[in-house]
């Protein structure tokens, strides 16, 4: 077994998106090679309502996927192809824009304000982009959770873990996501497919990983008797993890435990066009979508629906 090394590690950063929604961006800032098949990852958590309730308006997607993981409140989804729900604690949405999508996201806490969950983009493969779209809804007692022997718990959104499979399927990067909860003082070893690129993103607590000697957490700066310290946030933790090649990954958890989310899926190695809320292969193929965009051609399926319902 070889461990999978430590190629990066970086702290999401304060991010304003939507109609005025207060995030964290955990990557997504233009690099896309160490995250492929992934292109951006959103950790948006508050307990101000001010700061998320206006939410993310009507907007489009073409060439991508996007999965959303609420922990804490409601996010309430619509779409051009009909469809409606409410995410709740613990729910998923796979939403698969392939060759276009026109969707909002709105966020609402639950009875304390607190309003925490994830956005993770996915590219399709160029011979999926005009895919037709289609979403799925999985509520959390659909999803795969167990605990291990040394009281590690685990959530298998996508994926394989052990034999148990996650609840969303037929999805071409074959990803694997993972939500992961350790007790404290824990080492514990994560199987690696060596086809797949990865990353941990540790928000609760903290961990360190084979080749670090130190429990990654944020650093913050408090004042102490007139002097600013900086100490170990090691409740409030926003590190990503990016790792290199191997087949496993060896995860030791902090004094107070850690929980994070373990995610990898096959890279696509193409080249990437991306403005805003679009992905493509090439400028041109981008160039169409947004002139699309402005022509009512954009939407494929569900058009006539969609556009009866707008008017109306």
């Amino acid at each position: 077994m070889s461990v999978r090394p430590i190629k990066m590690t970086n702290q999401a950063r304060p991010h304003l998106e939507g109609a005025g929604v207060h995030l964290h961006r955990v990557f997504g800032f233009g690099e896309t090679e160490p995250f492929d098949p992934f292109l951006m990852m959103d950790d948006f958590r508050n307990d101000d309502p001010a700061k998320y309730l206006n939410g993310f308006p009507w907007h489009p997607h073409r060439g991508i996927e996007t999965i959303t993981y609420v922990l804490k409140g409601n996010v309430e989804h619509g779409d051009s192809l009909g469809n409606r729900g409410v995410l709740s604690d613990g729910d998923v949405q796979w939403m698969t824009a392939g060759s276009g999508i026109i969707h909002q996201e709105m966020p609402s806490g639950n009875a304390k304000g607190e309003m925490h969950g994830f956005q993770l983009w996915a590219n399709l493969p160029s011979h999926q982009k005009m895919t037709t779209p289609r979403y799925q809804d999985i509520k959390s007692p659909d999803i795969t959770s167990l605990t291990d022997d040394d009281g590690t718990h685990i959530r298998v959104i996508a994926g394989d873990w052990r034999g148990y499979r996650g609840p969303v399927d037929g999805i071409d990067t074959d990803p694997s996501y993972l939500d992961i909860a350790m007790p404290a003082n824990t080492t514990k070893r994560f199987p690696f497919d060596t086809r797949r690129q990865g990353f941990a993103y540790i928000f609760e607590g903290s961990a360190s990983f084979a080749d670090a000697s130190q429990p990654f957490g944020v650093n913050v700066e408090k004042e102490f008797m007139g002097e600013e310290l900086k100490i170990r946030d090691q409740s409030g933790n926003r590190t990503l993890v990016v790792f290199g090649e191997g087949d496993e990954v060896v995860v030791t958890s902090g004094e107070m435990g850690v929980r994070f989310l373990l995610i990898s899926g096959a890279p696509l190695r193409e080249p990437v066009a991306w403005h805003g809320p679009i992905v493509m292969n090439t400028r041109e193929e981008l160039q169409t979508a947004f002139r699309e965009l402005n022509t009512g051609e954009f939407i494929k399926e569900g058009a006539e629906d969609w556009v009866g319902k707008r008017r109306g």
